[in-house]
């Protein structure tokens, strides 16, 4: 994915706008995400959106499929609104969910591998803004 510089300034906008709101807002949404979250099921992709980490139960599948079409209806509304592509705007929110993990979280590495957070910062895809 190559971003345009128009794009870039519209994510760097939108990246300031996103790390106003506190990682906090997320966990209070959906106890069973937050549950998720902390015992490392789920983690933050790349692309913006969330994944299940290993096999896990139809209910964790279920909620990790729910909140995505839910952010990617959010995304959409943002990316327009901000003249970036859905792909450019997801991106940049998975470049900053990712910073956002506390550790004993997990994420997706830049190589595509599940990591855990831990006191250091996450490893980061170097597009990042």
């Amino acid at each position: 994915m190559t971003i345009s510089n128009f794009g870039k300034a519209a994510i760097a906008a939108t990246l300031g706008l996103a790390l106003a709101v506190p990682a906090s807002a997320y966990f209070q949404r959906d106890p069973a995400y937050a549950a998720a979250r902390a015992s490392g099921q789920v983690g933050e992709k790349m692309d913006g959106y969330l994944g299940t980490v290993g096999s896990q139960s139809s209910a964790t599948q279920a909620l990790v499929r729910d909140l995505n079409i839910k952010r990617r209806a959010n995304y959409t509304q943002r990316a327009q609104a901000q003249n970036a592509t859905l792909e450019e705007y997801a991106f940049t929110q998975g470049c900053v969910l990712i910073a956002r993990t506390v550790p004993g979280e997990r994420y997706q590495a830049p190589d595509g591998s599940w990591a855990t957070r831990t006191s250091a910062p996450p490893q980061r895809d170097p597009r990042c803004p």
